[in-house]
């Protein structure tokens, strides 16, 4: 028999998040014990998923097609990539290691946080079948559930007097971007349609037999541009970025990490998925407009985090700048800037995730608050969170021998091969991310101790499990990042493979080439 392992971890979540909901209120701890069983529950499954994955055996595996709504060609249809698994993977750590963090910081809410701790695994199934999703309608249906959980999860449970008015933002942004999606979705099926039999099915589409082959260039570029704008506001790129600093601002810690650390990834996932592989001719036009764009971001992200002064907007902003390196990465068009940009999506939910939540532990032990101001001296009180604070922000400035500075080499190899100007230029964020990262830590860790902070608490036993982790997977794969290669490479090959790219040969010097010129004569 055949295990469904996919339909189990997205059905997991979901039917543990029935049960939260269910258990009365003055049994708030019962609710958070069953909440992160069924997250380890979750988390073995993908484990097992992954100790079964063959990254040399066929592209998708863990596949299951059942038709859902025959008539019209959707299809309950999932499976797993190198890409893709190694996102569902980053998804099944965070999610128990944020129930853990928001283990006391949900006490004071009107249902003592059951809901919340409700919709965290209601957020993980949609999270899950996003990534694994095969067929084009069912990934929208999940990209659009998505934002249900979040709105509440930000505009109940969040932090501040701007909560709703950031929910109501991030809600706003996202479903102009999943009506510009929802048009593009209908014209794929109209056109697989005129090709031979309407279809959603990611396999029947692509390619140069897939249904949306004979697509003309000008409607190729229209449905470009409808996941396009979709995938960049959720990514979320320069200028549709403005949502992400308002609702991770506003966010509890631990939203902020499934917000940062996940979901923007499903739109460069879908960039690298749905944009390159549905319409390779459209996505090599736009090559040139897409990394101006990554550029800005870039450098608009590093230069913006700079002057902030609230600790969450900081870590935003410089996710922002992130991006900017993935996206240029994946319109390199090049096998390295790729696998770079794939690798960078999961370290930099590693560091970005350790960094929120050790942001989450300070705002708890300072009355609530994320003002840069209000710290000073925090590593003489308590040493441990410091350092662990400081673990992750050199990660995320991409220090050698962390995670993340493997994932940035392989982006700047892989455009500096093609395209050299824009390399150059996207250095200037490495600069900048050195800036505000140490410049936050100076301010916040190192000087006199602030006389609130005195008798602050260094990391609890709890806080220690949640945070230890992600800085033991930032330092493994900065030092070993091969099995994480391992996977992506192939699925990185078949995408180029599928979008009829390779990588220029090398070019060989004045003197070489005089030199191998004349052994030839």
């Amino acid at each position: 028999m055949t295990i469904p392992w996919l339909t189990l971890a997205i059905a997991l979540p979901a039917v543990g998040a029935l049960v939260v909901a269910l258990i009365p209120r003055e049994r708030a701890e019962l609710a958070k014990r069953v909440a992160l069983a069924c997250t380890l529950v979750v988390l073995a499954v993908v484990g097992a998923m992954a100790l079964n994955f063959d990254p040399s055996g066929p592209r998708f595996q863990f596949t299951e097609v059942h038709p859902w709504i025959a008539r019209f060609g959707v299809h309950y249809a999932v499976g797993v990539d190198g890409i893709a698994l190694t996102l569902i993977g980053l998804s099944a750590l965070l999610v128990p290691l944020v129930v853990l963090a928001a283990w006391k910081e949900q006490e004071d809410a009107e249902d003592r946080g059951k809901g919340y701790f409700a919709l965290i695994l209601v957020l993980e199934a949609m999270m899950i079948g996003v990534f694994a999703a095969t067929d084009v309608f069912l990934f929208y249906v999940f990209f659009e559930a998505m934002l249900i959980p979040v709105y509440f999860m930000i505009g109940r449970y969040g932090r501040g007097g701007e909560r709703r008015r950031a929910s109501m933002k991030f809600l706003l942004y996202s479903l102009l971007g999943g009506l510009l999606m929802l048009v593009a979705v209908i014209g794929v099926y109209a056109y697989s349609a005129q090709a031979g039999n309407g279809t959603f099915l990611w396999a029947d589409l692509v390619g140069a037999e897939g249904l949306l082959a004979g697509v003309d260039t000008t409607a190729a570029r229209w449905l470009f541009l409808g996941f396009f704008v979709a995938f960049a506001i959720k990514a979320p790129m320069w200028p549709v970025h403005t949502w992400l600093p308002a609702a991770a601002g506003s966010s509890r810690p631990g939203t902020a990490v499934l917000l940062v650390g996940v979901l923007d990834k499903v739109g460069t996932y879908g960039m690298l998925r749905y944009c390159l592989e549905l319409f390779p001719g459209a996505a090599a036009w736009f090559v040139w407009p897409v990394v101006v764009l990554s550029l800005v971001s870039i450098i608009y992200g590093a230069v913006v985090a700079i002057g902030q002064t609230d600790m969450l907007r900081l870590i935003a902003y410089t996710s922002v700048s992130h991006f900017g390196f993935i996206t240029l990465g994946i319109f390199a068009m090049t096998s390295q800037g790729q696998s770079g940009a794939a690798l960078y999506m999961v370290n930099h939910g590693f560091s970005t995730g350790a960094l929120f939540l050790i942001a989450g532990f300070l705002i708890t032990r300072n009355n609530g608050s994320a003002v840069i101001a209000d710290y000073g001296g925090v590593q003489k009180v308590a040493p441990v969170l410091a350092g662990t604070f400081l673990v992750a922000g050199l990660s995320s400035l991409a220090l050698p021998g962390l995670s993340p500075f493997v994932s940035e080499f392989l982006v700047f190899v892989g455009t500096f091969t093609v395209l050299p100007v824009p390399a150059v230029v996207a250095t200037v964020g490495v600069v900048l991310a050195a800036l505000y990262i140490l410049w936050m830590y100076q301010r916040m860790m190192t000087g006199p101790v602030r006389e609130k902070l005195a008798g602050m608490a260094d990391l609890s036993g709890r806080e220690v499990w949640a945070v230890a982790p992600l800085i033991a997977v930032i330092i493994l794969f900065g030092v070993y990042p091969q099995p994480l290669l391992d996977v992506i490479n192939p699925a990185v090959e078949q995408t180029m493979q599928q979008i009829d790219v390779s990588d220029p040969a090398p070019v060989l010097g004045v003197d070489q080439a005089g030199g191998q010129e004349g052994a030839g004569e």
